[in-house]
């Protein structure tokens, strides 16, 4: 999936010369918490957050004198320009990855230097809740098999003979071996049991979910 998948088209940007005070405004009205700030030709200058603006505005219990005379100044004295930036075309993991190295929570999506987009830590995370499926009703199943080619088709062969939908899957290392893998399945069932059974006929290590079994006397 790509970023112009997910990324929001409609973006409120601000010139280097407005002032804080209409960003105060703009963010209030469109309940913003970044604004993009641009150019006169749209390329991109810098980007504001409200964070930011908390730390530029003074208390106004403190400083009131000067809470309006802040309010007038001109963002491009508190907007950062050094802005971490993403192409439309760029994978939505990799757009991941910026959040995470960065620990930022908004991304200017970007294309010849103009501003086409914006993506936020929360589209990113709603886009990975619907790629693995966890929005949509169903059951999460847990496989342990060997780290080798094919056990990944194996597993889902015994799932597709039940004709049980697969909603997603995930491939995590297990911690405790790397010569296993961890296949973590959503599918769309409410009651797996029948699924677990299968498997466990096949010869797979079930870890989730948990079935109870009684002991042989």
């Amino acid at each position: 999936m790509i970023v112009e998948e997910v990324m929001k088209h409609e973006v409120f940007t601000l010139s280097p010369k407005d002032t804080i005070q209409k960003a105060v405004q703009l963010m209030n009205e469109k309940n913003l918490r970044h604004i993009p700030i641009a150019d006169e030709e749209g390329y991109i200058a810098g980007i504001i957050s409200d964070r930011d603006i908390k730390d530029a505005l003074p208390s106004g219990f403190e400083f009131p004198n000067n809470f309006g005379r802040i309010l007038e100044e001109k963002l491009e004295n508190f907007m950062v320009t050094n802005v971490i930036t993403a192409h439309p075309l760029d994978f939505v993991e990799e757009v991941a990855n910026l959040f995470y190295e960065n620990q930022i929570s908004c991304i200017p999506i970007v294309s010849n230097k103009k501003i086409v987009g914006i993506v936020t830590e929360t589209d990113i995370l709603y886009t990975f809740l619907q790629l693995t499926g966890a929005l949509q009703p169903g059951s999460k199943i847990e496989v342990k098999v060997p780290n080798r080619a094919g056990m990944l088709s194996k597993v889902a062969a015994v799932i597709s003979e039940l004709n049980v939908n697969i909603h997603s899957v995930l491939v995590n290392p297990f911690h405790l071996d790397e010569t296993f893998k961890i296949l973590v399945f959503r599918v769309q069932t409410m009651n797996p049991t029948r699924i677990v059974k299968a498997l466990k006929e096949k010869g797979f290590d079930v870890l989730l979910p948990y079935t109870w079994e009684p002991r042989d006397e």
